[in-house]
């Protein structure tokens, strides 16, 4: 058609075709991340998530000893798994805010995994070297009782701030909902691991290396 025509016949067509865009410039959010981006992400992620780990289990290490250091940091090591795979299977974008979620996670679910590791302590003192029934306590017993002290203290902290995390994810902005979400799956699966697996992977190393570790003073 534009062989056929005029430049200005040209020009008038294009003219009437064109449609006025009265709200051009006004875009409120348009973030994007790109695959590149989200690849850099994701190795930042990974980098600062093995630092805190490392740091924790230094800590816990010295605070404690260096099996319920080992646990601790297994137990996290799941609780970071549960999150990433929920934000895979829900098609969450992973950018700076889910660093921020996780980053959360670690110091919730750690804070937990502390209480029931020093209540195993405590029990560890009372327990270690002594029979009941006749028989020698072994470490599951002082796991098992250890989470029975503490299991509620647990799951009302969790249940108090799922809720408030909860509202927030409900009646929140979308940047506020995409912190939410990953919390509330952090935050079930950080409980889980302190009160199911922390304890029972003590339990099973202690069974594994046994008399490596001195009863506390």
């Amino acid at each position: 058609l534009s062989s056929a025509m005029s430049n200005d016949q040209v020009a008038n067509l294009v003219s009437l075709m064109t449609i006025t865009d009265n709200y051009g410039g006004m875009v409120v959010d348009g973030g994007q991340t790109s695959s590149t981006v989200s690849g850099e992400i994701l190795k930042s992620t990974l980098l600062a998530v093995s630092i805190a780990l490392l740091c924790m289990l230094v800590y816990i290490i010295i605070r404690f000893e260096i099996l319920s250091g080992i646990s601790a940091v297994l137990a996290l090591a799941h609780d970071l798994l549960i999150m990433l795979c929920a934000m895979l299977i829900f098609r969450i974008e992973i950018n700076a805010t889910f660093i921020a979620a996780v980053i959360t996670i670690l110091g919730y679910s750690i804070n937990n995994t502390i209480i029931i590791f020093d209540r195993v302590r405590e029990n560890l003192k009372l327990y270690s070297g002594k029979r009941m029934n006749g028989k020698l306590i072994k470490p599951a017993y002082i796991a098992n009782k250890s989470v029975q002290d503490t299991v509620w203290r647990s799951i009302n902290t969790t249940l108090t701030t799922l809720i408030t995390i909860g509202m927030v994810a409900i009646i929140g902005v979308a940047d506020i909902r995409v912190f939410a979400l990953p919390i509330i799956f952090g935050l079930l699966a950080g409980t889980y691991s302190s009160v199911f697996i922390a304890p029972t992977l003590w339990a099973m190393l202690m069974k594994a290396f046994p008399g490596k570790i001195k009863t506390p003073k």
